[in-house]
């Protein structure tokens, strides 16, 4: 049988499929049901510092006009209450950790330089294997230019690294002008690994209502061709682990990762889609696809099909794109 081991950022799994933060660790059982399936790890899902603090703001509201309804109440008979701040997520995180043994990631998504270090430290104290960081950042303002936001990240990346002893992942967007370069600059601050790419959900406009519409959208396997071609493309440029992240919904997707130089795979929409059970389906697909072409783990064939070992290496850059364009005429 076809050895799928693997490793993240140093961490041993006993496979690639990774399942990324998401709704699916909002429930211990369900994450109970990931490790029985044979997820390799699971990220939970993001602390998000803005979610927190207007929590905060929402309890303070309704402490305030309790205490206006009936003051004497409220001072008779209730304790002193203080919002629980980011507490609440660690102590999910904690129990997380002990419920389960395979590796357990956790995600941050902070705002301020100085709450990205504080939430991290505290993170890294529940037991976790890693952190992610889930930068999000929409370049709306036409005065800051794209090297100031670039910097801001390594710069955060830089001061984490510095906090914790655990090892941290970047989650890119695919936006940026110079993804290699950045890579480059995240691997120079201290990051184990990048993620490519986090997924945003876009809003759109309802035309009856007249007004912005959020909705969940999940991936599509079409989505798998920029990060795959990324992957392909920084494959032995770098020494960070690369992670696919984005349209991942097969067994052969995971294949192809593979072959492009992914350490690991994160998937999710594939599951809300095909249900939990679908991990050893796609773990079964991967290892029978080893054993019809011969190969006995990961690391035989892992970046086989990446920029610097395909034949021609400008068919990841624009080649296909010229190529396609003459074939419509």
């Amino acid at each position: 049988m076809a050895d799928l081991s693997t490793t993240y950022m140093g961490v041993p799994l006993k496979n690639p499929l990774v399942v990324a933060a998401s709704a699916i660790s909002n429930y211990v059982d369900k994450i109970k049901r990931c490790e029985e399936y044979g997820a390799g790890a699971l990220v939970i899902r993001s602390l998000f510092e803005e979610q927190i603090q207007h929590d905060d703001t929402t309890m303070a509201d309704f402490l305030e006009r309790a205490a206006n309804i009936s003051p004497e109440i409220h001072s008779s008979f209730y304790p002193p209450i203080d919002f629980g701040g980011g507490r609440e997520h660690m102590m999910w995180v904690e129990k997380t950790r002990r419920a389960v043994a395979m590796p357990i990631f956790a995600s941050l998504n902070a705002v301020t330089p100085g709450s990205w270090v504080n939430y991290a430290r505290q993170l890294a104290e529940t037991g976790i294997d890693g952190l992610e960081i889930n930068y999000y950042y929409v370049a709306a303002d036409p005065n800051v230019p794209g090297a100031e936001l670039e910097k801001r990240l390594v710069d955060i990346v830089a001061s984490v690294k510095q906090a914790v002893d655990i090892p941290v992942a970047v989650k890119l967007s695919p936006f940026y002008t110079s993804i290699a370069h950045l890579v480059k600059q995240l691997e120079a601050a201290g990051a184990d690994a990048v993620v490519l790419f986090n997924r945003f959900l876009q809003p759109t406009i309802d035309i009856q209502e007249q007004g912005i519409v959020n909705e969940m959208v999940y991936s599509t396997p079409q989505e798998l061709k920029l990060p795959l071609r990324w992957v392909a493309l920084l494959y032995g440029r770098t020494n960070l682990d690369l992670i696919l992240n984005t349209g991942v919904h097969t067994g052969e997707d995971m294949v192809k990762a593979l072959l492009a130089g992914a350490k690991a795979v994160q998937v999710a929409s594939t599951l809300f889609i095909n249900g939990l059970p679908y991990i050893s389906t796609m773990l079964l697909d991967l290892q029978n696809w080893m054993g019809e072409h011969g190969y006995s783990s990961l690391d035989e064939f892992r970046g086989a099909v990446s920029q610097q070992s395909v034949r021609d290496p400008f068919g990841f850059e624009r080649a296909q794109y010229m190529q396609l364009l003459l074939a419509q005429e």
